[in-house]
């Protein structure tokens, strides 16, 4: 009877995984651009869930290989405080931190490479250099140079985050038309004037694309860091540590809380591009 119902609820999982994806096409066809930006990821996502949970009863699989969904939920629902102490350690000090730091001395070091091009010859190179290096070089070496708390953490994601935005914030510094520039001269206008209400307005979109790539790249360099040394928190340490206990389950509910965090963090950056850059070509016709 167990074994039925188990094979009952796989089929009704792929049954619903079919039925999503042919609302799915429908919406692709229709008018309504929330529809369209809303619902697919929610079909696929639930329907995915449905699968997964299925398929771990169905085919008996091991909670030490992979856990099903809902043990999943149940550990993070039941482990909510560490979950917490883990996502400050790594997020808000480290990846937060590192983020501010690394963004904001990017934005001021591309100011000056604007204004003083002998820099730009020197550093892009440089930085083309730096930003291939690979970080589980990097990581140890600042581990070792800042001590194992959350100030290592925040070096490393300083160091990640830098040159992309750099490079990003120098490119869109260069976007402005001459034309525009010569009618700026020709209303007397100072060279600061100049950058804050035409040259720094044209890299805008460069800018936000930057800062939410290096979005990404500030999680994933806290949470690799934590792996070459860490105080007994953080969603990096636990990880490490709970996959030598095969404990599938918390490695998961970490890897849900890093999921959810990084999502909301590059989602609030593209809310915050679209009240900024309002005006550009590429945020008309977005609802």
């Amino acid at each position: 009877n167990d074994g039925c119902s188990m094979n009952s609820f796989f089929l009704i999982s792929i049954i619903f995984w079919i039925a999503a994806w042919i609302i799915n096409i429908f919406i692709g066809q229709s008018a309504l651009t929330k529809t369209k930006m809303v619902l697919p990821p929610i079909l696929f996502g639930v329907s995915l869930l449905l699968v997964w949970e299925a398929s771990i009863s169905a085919f008996d699989v091991s909670p030490v290989i992979l856990p099903a969904p809902s043990l999943v939920f149940i550990k993070l629902v039941s482990s909510v405080s560490i979950l917490w102490v883990d996502f400050v350690q790594t997020f808000v000090k480290g990846a937060l931190s590192g983020y501010i730091f690394g963004c904001s001395a990017a934005f001021g070091v591309a100011l000056l490479v604007d204004r003083f091009k002998f820099l730009e010859r020197g550093l892009l190179p440089i930085g083309n250099f730096m930003a291939a290096l690979p970080i589980i070089g990097t990581a140890p070496i600042l581990v070792r140079w800042f001590g194992f708390d959350w100030e290592s953490k925040s070096a490393v994601v300083t160091v990640m985050v830098f040159f992309p935005m750099l490079i990003n914030t120098i490119q869109g510094l260069q976007m402005s038309d001459k034309i525009h520039r010569d009618l700026m001269q020709t209303y007397n206008a100072t060279s600061f004037q100049t950058l804050i209400k035409l040259r720094l307005a044209a890299a805008m979109p460069f800018i936000f694309n930057g800062l939410k790539i290096c979005s990404t790249l500030a999680l994933i360099g806290a949470i690799v860091a934590e792996f070459f040394g860490s105080p007994i928190k953080g969603i990096g340490f636990r990880i490490s540590t709970e996959v030598g206990r095969f404990a599938l389950d918390m490695v998961w509910a970490e890897i849900t809380i890093a999921a959810i965090t990084g999502s909301l963090f590059y989602g609030g950056i593209v809310l915050l591009e679209k009240v900024v850059t309002f005006w550009h070509p590429s945020q008309r016709g977005r609802s």
